[in-house]
């Protein structure tokens, strides 16, 4: 567990976090304007604007959306590939119990999946490749409600990590689940379904933050014990 490398992976998985929250926050100041229900509007509204409309190449009020677009799939490229490499790289503490070490695995294939489906919607603008841009969103959404339900067992089955991030992985788990509920059978209320995609979406960035920052304090915990 004291491998140096250690002292800089967790870190740029919690950079990729980071950057995401600030890329897409800024990206909603340069937006253009316009939503689905009301191409008239002006800017970004939290309530009426889906993420996706951040990543068009044309806003819905008509105008072109380069700055906001560029910034949208920066963002979610870059948390997306820090998705794969944490799922890639967090198996390694969990290889001491058969149980744990085969949800870890199934954990992180789920998570990989998420990841690379993340970077899919980064790069299929919904106002040219709307199906895939949804095949991508239902994928990268159910992928990681998989990663989630299998790294809770892990964690809880391992003698000495932290069972409060399992805790952790548990209430977004229930959280995730609801709003699933929300994407698939939910009312079509743009209102709802906006808000809700960006609430889940900036949980579920605010999780692996901390699930990152866990394995970082207890990969340090070993070497500090060596």
């Amino acid at each position: 567990m004291n491998k140096a490398w250690q002292n800089h992976t967790y870190p740029l998985v919690m950079a990729s976090t980071v950057q995401f929250a600030a890329l897409t926050l800024l990206a909603m100041l340069v937006y253009p304007g316009g939503t689905l229900a009301d191409p008239t509007s002006e800017g970004y509204s939290f309530l009426t604007n889906f993420f996706s409309d951040l990543g068009l190449l044309t806003s819905h009020n008509g105008a072109p959306n380069l700055m906001a677009s560029v910034l949208f799939v920066t963002a979610l490229a870059l948390a997306g590939g820090g998705l794969i490499y944490f799922f890639m790289i967090f198996p390694a503490y969990f290889q001491e119990g058969r149980y744990g070490r085969w949800f870890s695995l199934a954990g992180s294939l789920f998570g990989v999946v998420s990841g690379l489906a993340y970077v899919g919607v980064a790069f299929t603008p919904a106002d040219l490749f709307i199906d895939a841009h949804m095949t991508f969103v239902r994928t990268a959404f159910m992928a990681f409600l998989g990663a989630v339900i299998c790294y809770a067992p892990a964690i809880l089955l391992h003698p000495r990590y932290p069972r409060w991030y399992a805790a952790v992985l548990l209430a977004f788990a229930a959280l995730l689940a609801v709003y699933l509920w929300l994407l698939f059978f939910g009312p079509s209320e743009i209102r709802i379904q906006a808000t809700g995609q960006k609430l889940i979406v900036y949980a579920a960035i605010g999780v692996i933050f901390i699930q990152a920052y866990g394995a970082h304090q207890f990969a340090q915990g070993f070497r500090n014990a060596d």
